[in-house]
């Protein structure tokens, strides 16, 4: 299973056309977009990114839809991390 992270593209790379500047979750990175050049995105399009490379377009309800996903799994097992921690049986 791979875990992909919206972002949203702020600029393509003038001198880097296969590289664009990401915003994710208020974190900008330089994304490879290489392996989109069938439909290559813009500034304010939305992608799917996995390990530095943008694998989809995707739209922005399916963007902020993945990113609640995460957040909920990210509470979720701080959650249980907690359960865990009050259960120490000494």
């Amino acid at each position: 299973m791979c875990l992909g992270i919206p972002g949203e593209v702020v600029e393509v790379l003038p001198d880097r056309p296969d590289l664009a500047k990401v915003d994710v979750s208020g974190v900008r990175r330089n994304i490879n977009i290489g392996l989109l050049d069938d439909d290559r995105p813009v500034a304010g399009d939305w992608i799917l990114i996995h390990v530095g490379f943008a694998l989809s377009k995707i739209d922005e309800q399916e963007a902020q839809a993945a990113l609640e996903f995460l957040e909920d799994i990210g509470k979720a097992y701080e959650d249980e991390l907690e359960a865990l921690q009050d259960s120490y049986i000494d």
